[in-house]
């Protein structure tokens, strides 16, 4: 099993978006984001640590200008945090080993999919694709991607 943990080594390589997003709790402009609009068969994973995060079967178009999700691949990744910045009452998503800052969860996902819109930075994740999961250590999610054809 593999061990996750904040590379000191990844945070100082990061770009100076990923930087403030991952380490500083930025956000991204919406739309922006490299991985917006991919859909490729894979997962995504925490740029800092390594640790999954979410797949690309759980992946979908939320409108809101971030990759939008409806659940994490492995729950014990993600921590939840209240968040009262910026005048509203929110749920910070963080990746647990890595605590990289990721974006938000809401309540206004598809009902038929669980109800949950897990909102997040494409400057805190790297994408694995489906042909490289195994490789990189990741074959044990490779059910968990759906292929679509």
């Amino acid at each position: 099993m593999a061990k996750y943990h904040r590379n000191a080594d990844v945070i100082s390589s990061l770009s100076e978006e990923e930087y403030w997003v991952t380490q500083q709790s930025g956000t991204e402009r919406p739309g922006t984001g490299k991985l917006l609009s991919n859909k490729e068969p894979g997962i995504y994973i925490d740029i800092v640590s390594g640790e999954p995060l979410f797949a690309s079967s759980d992946k979908y178009e939320s409108g809101c200008g971030w990759p939008s999700f409806t659940k994490p691949i492995e729950t014990k990744n993600i921590t939840e945090i209240k968040d009262n910045t910026l005048g509203m009452m929110r749920i910070e998503v963080r990746s647990h080993h890595g605590d990289s800052h990721l974006g938000h969860v809401f309540t206004d996902g598809p009902a038929d999919r669980g109800g949950l819109r897990y909102c997040i930075n494409s400057a805190s994740l790297r994408f694995v694709h489906l042909d490289d999961m195994k490789g990189e250590g990741y074959g044990e999610y490779i059910e968990q991607v759906e292929i679509l054809v």
